[in-house]
This record gives C-alpha cells, sequence and structure tokens, in this order.
C-alpha cells in the first residue's frame, strides 16, 4: 500500500496503558493456540496473528488475511466481512497493513484501499515527501505493535527505484510520534490501542509497553 493523500484521523483512546472498553475479549474464551513464545517460524507466527486478530475483533466485521501480491483493504460486502489483505505473507506486512486500518474511520473502512490512491515505486522527490507526511503515523503505531510482539521494527521509505528522500529525518519524525504517543500530545485510534494491550496479554503477561523501550538509535 502507497499512501499519497492525507486523510482525516481518528484518535479517541489514550495510550497502551488505558483499560480497553473491550476488556471482555481477553476473558477465558480468548482463542488459544500455542504461546507465543514457542513459535520458532514465520509461518507459524503469522498463523497465530491472523487467528488471534480474526478473534480480537470478530465485533468490527473484518479479518486479517495472507495475499500473494501487494497488500489490499476490501470493504465489507454483500454479507462478507470487510479484508486486511497483507503482502506474501509477511508478519511485518500485516502490523503495517493492521496500523492503516486502526487509523481510518468508519467512511474510509467502506471504501476500497480505505480511500488512499496508490502510486507505484519509483516516485518523485515531491511525490516521496508526500508518502512520507501520510506514513509518519502508521508507522509509528506499527512499531508499537511490533514492540509488543518482540520483533525488530524497520521504518520503510518503500521507493528503491524512486528518489529516497531523506531517511534520517523521517526516523527522527517517526520517533517523535511515539513520543508523543506515550507524552498524550497524540492519541492513539481506540483499535490500536485495544489491539497492543491484546497482544501484550499474550505475549508479556500483560505488562504494558515503555517509553524506554523505543530508542532513536534502534532504527538506524
Amino acid at each position: 500500500m502507497h499512501l499519497l493523500q492525507p486523510q482525516p484521523e481518528v484518535t479517541t483512546s489514550s495510550l497502551v496503558s488505558t483499560h480497553s472498553t473491550h476488556q471482555s475479549a481477553l476473558s477465558s474464551n480468548t482463542v488459544q493456540l500455542s504461546p507465543w513464545q514457542s513459535l520458532q517460524t514465520e509461518h507459524d507466527q503469522v498463523e497465530w496473528l491472523i487467528l488471534h486478530f480474526n478473534h480480537w475483533f470478530s465485533h468490527q466485521n473484518v479479518t486479517l488475511v495472507k495475499g500473494d501480491f501487494e497488500p489490499e483493504y476490501f470493504p465489507a460486502q454483500n454479507q462478507a466481512p470487510a479484508r486486511i489483505q497483507f503482502a506474501h505473507g509477511f508478519f511485518n506486512s500485516a502490523l503495517h497493513e493492521i496500523s492503516h486500518w486502526t487509523i481510518a474511520g468508519a467512511k474510509r473502512r467502506l471504501l476500497p484501499d480505505l480511500g488512499y490512491w496508490y502510486a507505484p515505486d519509483g516516485r518523485t522527490l515531491e511525490q516521496q515527501h508526500l508518502f512520507e507526511q501520510v506514513e509518519i503515523k502508521p508507522q509509528a503505531i506499527e512499531w508499537l505493535f511490533s514492540t509488543a510482539f518482540g520483533r525488530k521494527f524497520r521504518v520503510s521509505l518503500d521507493n528503491l527505484t524512486g528518489h529516497s528522500g531523506n531517511g534520517a529525518v523521517f526516523k527522527d519524525h517517526v520517533f517523535t510520534q511515539v513520543q508523543h504517543f506515550f507524552s498524550g500530545e497524540s492519541k492513539l485510534p481506540k483499535d490500536a490501542a485495544y489491539f497492543i494491550q491484546s497482544i501484550c496479554s499474550c505475549t508479556r503477561d500483560g505488562k504494558v509497553l515503555q517509553l524506554n523501550e523505543f530508542t532513536r538509535e534502534s532504527l538506524d
């Protein structure tokens, strides 16, 4: 998914330590698979993520699915739930697409690809600047997701054959955005906060994320 149009963001929940209104979804009825810590392969982790995401967000009429090619979002239609399709079965792609979905409001979730328009690899410098502008918050949220899972996060400029922009500056902005989530200057979308809480309940014995787990140096 290449995002080049800034869109309004829904931010109705405070950071990860806030108790979710969906706490009941974390009851004893939560889907039981092998403990996260015992999963050794990317395939097994992806299957765990799909099953748990689809359970945690069943009330949202949305499913997470593996795709063979580029990621794409398909709104619900004809009694079928919406689909968040991530690329090539990659775990990091799934987290990235989920981050975009959590930011999208109800109206954008009714639109193909959440209402964004596509520009292929090979963007101009101007297009790349716009791409980076709308990618700061999604990638900051993806970093929170990755850390909750204990996985390495890497920023993506996603323009291998075009102008790559200033990677250091973009990393600065992503790090600053994470700081703003912790300080409360920016509010996490409620679905992002719920997802993080749900992950932490399975991977960290419920321990919430801490600001000192995020450093600018770790992005280099």
